[in-house]
């Protein structure tokens, strides 16, 4: 283990070309590449079905509509991770860098929201007044809050209300869309596809128990919370758990341990939320759905990676080192790592990366994270950097290291 800021002034590599920088840029990322395809395809078969029926609006909505529930369904993201990470590591390493962005999904999920709203307003225009219509501009209004709620401003600076108004807006709007089918007298297809819809939205809850927690606090910063309910995820999952299942959702890091049933999870204090969690202790939390995949599932894409982690980061990192299926290495920044997150956690830490560069911030101050993530990159012989962060420090070594043509990746913060 390292744990001081030795040949941190390391050079980072030249930047790439003007145009790939200017693929690398934040607003050009996958999430919204896949946003503008959706929208594209939409207006493509606006043209090719100019002046559509009522019915081909309908049509149109309701597959948008479609597309941007299913696609965050559990099932549906843990397929689409099976299916992305797939292919060996013998492929190119530039399809593999893209197979690896497959979490951008949200993308597919935006852009269908938007097209289905924005044909679900063409038709309640072209809709007679009646009671037909009246469902359908309240529907419209309701799409348009949920949409406008949606958007980044609004969603970082109100994410409980944005969490409620996403809820529970999307349950209305399912009623109301069954209203306004049943009331237009659509087909058979039409009806099984809002099934389908109702049954993706409910599944989840169909899963909704209240399970036993043990915690263990090592510092007021963190909690280390065990669960042995009869699920053993698999490494790189998340469980989303609740005090108050209609109020509000917190998804965190699965940590199961290989051969052990059960796993844990890592809560550090980071709001109101986490905070009451740790100081409260709550014997009993509730949990619903599946385990899902996270980011760090794209590894076996690679035949080497570099963990980068900050703080409690290290929770979503820690399962993939434990399991060791791909060869790692760990680059963790975080304040006095023993006292913070406990002897027992370091050392089970340390067993797996004996390397590992851990970089104490109360005695070292805050490194270049970049610069570190590349030195560890070109030192391990590494092939992509998986960093596990807060919002501004993910982007920034991301970002920072595929302009200069190292497959980086990192949460995007799409939900």
């Amino acid at each position: 283990m390292t744990t001081a800021p030795t040949r941190q002034t390391l050079d980072l590599p030249p930047l790439t070309s003007a145009p790939r920088r200017l693929l690398k840029h934040p607003r050009l990322m996958h999430h919204n590449r896949l946003a503008a395809l959706v929208i594209a395809v939409n207006l493509a078969f606006l043209y090719v079905s100019w002046r559509p029926s009522a019915q081909t609006l309908a049509h149109a909505s309701l597959a948008d509509l479609a597309l941007a529930v299913l696609v965050r369904q559990q099932y549906v993201v843990n397929l689409l991770f099976r299916l992305a990470t797939w292919p060996p590591t013998s492929w190119p390493l530039k399809l593999r860098w893209t197979l690896g962005k497959v979490y951008h999904f949200g993308g597919l999920h935006v852009g269908g929201a938007l097209a289905g709203a924005a044909w679900f307003l063409a038709l309640t225009i072209s809709t007679p007044n009646s009671r037909l219509a009246a469902v359908g501009w309240t529907l419209t209004a309701l799409l348009a809050l949920i949409i406008a709620t949606a958007l980044p401003p609004f969603r970082s600076r109100h994410h409980d209300h944005f969490e409620k108004i996403h809820r529970y807006g999307g349950w209305t709007a399912v009623a109301l869309f069954w209203a306004h089918t049943l009331l237009s007298g659509a087909g058979p297809v039409s009806i099984a596809v809002l099934a389908v819809l109702t049954f993706s939205v409910a599944l989840p809850w169909l899963r909704l128990r209240k399970v036993d927690v043990r915690l263990e606090r090592p510092s007021p910063h963190v909690v280390l919370a065990r669960f042995d309910h009869g699920e053993t995820p698999f490494a790189g999952s998340s469980t989303a758990i609740s005090r108050s299942p209609l109020k509000e959702w917190h998804s965190f890091a699965n940590v199961p341990a290989p051969g052990e049933p059960g796993f844990r999870l890592t809560i550090s204090r980071a709001g109101d939320w986490t905070g009451a969690f740790i100081d409260d202790l709550p014997p009993k939390v509730w949990v619903k759905g599946i385990t899902t995949a996270g980011v760090a599932n794209i590894e076996t894409l690679f035949k080497k990676v570099v963990y980068v982690a900050t703080g409690s980061g290290i929770g979503p990192c820690l399962p993939h080192l434990l399991a060791a299926e791909v060869p790692s290495h760990l680059v963790w920044a975080t304040r006095d790592p023993r006292t913070t997150y406990g002897d027992a956690l370091v050392d089970e830490i340390l067993a797996v990366q004996p390397d590992a560069l851990v970089w104490d911030t109360s005695r070292h101050g805050k490194p270049d994270m970049v610069r570190l993530a590349y030195r560890a990159y070109r030192e391990f012989g590494a092939e992509a950097v998986i960093c596990i962060s807060n919002k501004k420090l993910t982007w920034q070594v991301v970002h920072g290291l595929e302009r200069r043509g190292i497959p980086a990746y990192g949460a995007i913060w799409d939900s």
